[in-house]
């Protein structure tokens, strides 16, 4: 827990756009703005370029996840139909289209599994019943960071 609050501590100035950012994507699908910050900082460290690559047991990439949000490659096809963007590059070189992209997939997912912490571990973890540990673990790291970031805008 320890190296979650020493992460945060070192990532909690937001330029004044992207507060914007979780602001606008959080108003728009009814999240907390702080859970979705919570979740870019563990996804990404708050690194708006970020690739991160996924690996099945045997060490080869599976897929790939981009930017703040860690928006995973399988939901391009569905944002590309819905006009949201254009190509999997739009996911790094628009930090707020990133933030809006990830709100949408947790919004799909809190609708599917409720607003519980292990509803929001399925974000990272997936829904599969062997993944529970992963979710759990996850969304303990989330609740954290978030409990920290409310502590902090509270106290100004």
């Amino acid at each position: 827990m320890w190296r979650v609050l020493l992460l945060v501590t070192g990532l909690l100035w937001l330029p004044p756009a992207g507060a914007w950012c979780f602001r606008q994507a959080g108003e728009r699908y009814q999240i907390d703005p702080l859970l979705l910050q919570a979740i870019a900082i563990k996804e990404s460290r708050l690194n708006t370029r970020a690739i991160g690559y996924n690996r099945n047991k045997a060490g080869q990439i599976t897929s790939r996840d981009y930017g703040l949000m860690q928006i995973n490659e399988r939901h391009i096809p569905v944002l590309r139909r819905y006009g949201v963007l254009t190509a999997g590059n739009d996911l790094l070189t628009d930090a707020c289209l990133n933030v809006q992209a990830g709100a949408w997939v947790l919004a799909r997912h809190l609708q599917k599994c409720g607003p519980t912490w292990d509803c929001i571990g399925s974000y990272n973890a997936g829904f599969a019943p062997d993944n529970a540990g992963l979710r759990q673990r996850y969304a303990r790291d989330i609740r954290t960071i978030w409990l920290y970031l409310r502590r902090q805008e509270k106290t100004g």
